[in-house]
């Protein structure tokens, strides 16, 4: 398909995003990250570098966290992706968001969105992560407001709580 004012061929893409099927009508060379912010008007995910570098734009895409600024948006077709917006169930704060606000692991928050889906993607994969484990996770994800101790330390506790909640659902 060729739209009217440009030219430009169009590509259909069929995904999941945040639980819910999706049908987007974009050019072939937009990226993951335009798309879901223009196309679907989901604005958590941030541009900050564009080269993959800062993780402000990361996702999670059939279970991995991804740079957003990095993946084409034909590339996401059959794909089940969640963002930020998608983290929190149920009109309740995920046990990471809560622990970060709890031990202040956030400033500014251009970073954040990145953190939290990166974070809570680990956690999802290994319940019980070490300190190492985790700065190793956080790595691809930059925040220049704090000294990492405070994020590190959110997704320890953020670990105990989502362990022992499923604990009392045994």
């Amino acid at each position: 398909m060729l739209t009217a004012q440009t030219g430009q061929a169009r590509v259909t893409v069929h995904c999941t995003v945040n639980g819910v099927p999706r049908t987007v009508t974009t050019v072939p060379n937009r990226t993951l990250l335009e798309m879901l912010r223009e196309d679907l008007a989901l604005t958590g995910a941030k541009e900050g570098c564009g080269t993959g570098d800062c993780g402000a734009c990361t996702v999670i895409v059939d279970g991995r966290p991804v740079n957003s600024c990095l993946m084409l948006a034909p590339q996401a077709e059959g794909k089940t992706i969640r963002t930020v917006e998608g983290v929190a169930q149920g009109g309740r704060l995920h046990p990471v968001q809560e622990a970060l606000i709890e031990y202040g692991g956030l400033q500014c928050g251009f970073c954040t969105p990145g953190l939290v889906v990166t974070a809570a993607a680990l956690l999802e994969r290994q319940p019980s992560p070490s300190e190492e484990t985790i700065r190793s996770a956080l790595a691809g994800n930059l925040c220049r407001c704090t000294g990492y101790g405070k994020i590190v330390d959110a997704v320890l506790a953020a670990a105990e709580r989502m362990r022992t909640h499923q604990g009392e659902k045994a």
